[in-house]
């Protein structure tokens, strides 16, 4: 199964994901900390974007932001034409829902439901496609992702690599224009890591477009740009 081929709505540069003096501060006991220093960053269609830098840089905050499940403090962030920074937190994951697919280090699969039904979660959340034929798209999901003989299984059934790859095909389900994944390869031996960075590399040539975390030096020189952060500011790649 191809992704799609519609071209995602861009914004008023021409990027997929634009993010404008974006600053986030958190409250701790020892006082304020700020994470994100005025970040400007844009993103373009079928780009593949890797984020490196040591902990407490900034890495998943930023894709947080990215993905709305966290709020900036301040700066604007545009994602396919949708004012992000605008959203209230229940319209936020109204709008994830149908476009940004998000992968976790963890797998974050539901334990007690199988690899098929996983999948189509998302799909009856947000309502999309008719009942059967959510259930035709999670099996092309699982087979492009190379996983769909074991459909009907647990997640308890299967190795840890082919978790992820469920787990991708679970963030593809509504067909959205860009992915976000956080150490999705973090958990993973090196062989197994591959596999994983081949689903990535293919969606992107079917047009998708990624931001993903890793502090994998590998993962990072494939990618079609990186950029590193230091203490909440864009230090390198640009």
């Amino acid at each position: 199964m191809r992704a799609s081929t519609t071209p995602a709505q861009t914004t008023a540069t021409g990027s997929l994901v634009d993010l404008h003096q974006v600053v986030k501060r958190y409250d701790s006991l020892s006082g304020p900390v700020v994470a994100l220093k005025g970040i400007d960053l844009h993103v373009q269609a079928a780009e593949f974007l890797v984020v490196t830098g040591k902990s407490g840089s900034g890495k998943t905050t930023l894709v947080n932001m990215i993905a709305g499940l966290d709020r900036a403090t301040a700066g604007e962030i545009w994602v396919a034409g949708t004012p992000v920074h605008r959203l209230s937190q229940n319209r936020a994951a109204a709008w994830r829902g149908r476009a940004v697919g998000v992968v976790f280090q963890g797998f974050e699969l539901m334990p007690t439901l199988t690899l098929l039904q996983n999948v189509r979660l998302p799909m009856d959340f947000a309502g999309r496609y008719g009942i059967r034929q959510r259930r035709h798209r999670a099996l092309e999901l699982l087979d492009q992702v190379g996983i769909a003989g074991h459909a009907h299984k647990l997640p308890s059934a299967i190795s840890g690599g082919q978790q992820q790859r469920v787990a991708i095909a679970r963030a593809m389900a509504n067909d959205p224009p860009l992915l976000v994944a956080d150490e999705p390869t973090g958990s993973l031996d090196s062989h197994t890591a591959a596999g994983v960075l081949a689903v990535f590399q293919n969606l992107v040539s079917q047009g998708k477009t990624i931001v993903l975390v890793t502090h994998d030096a590998d993962l990072a020189r494939r990618a079609t740009r990186m950029i590193r952060l230091h203490d909440g500011e864009i230090v390198g790649g640009g």
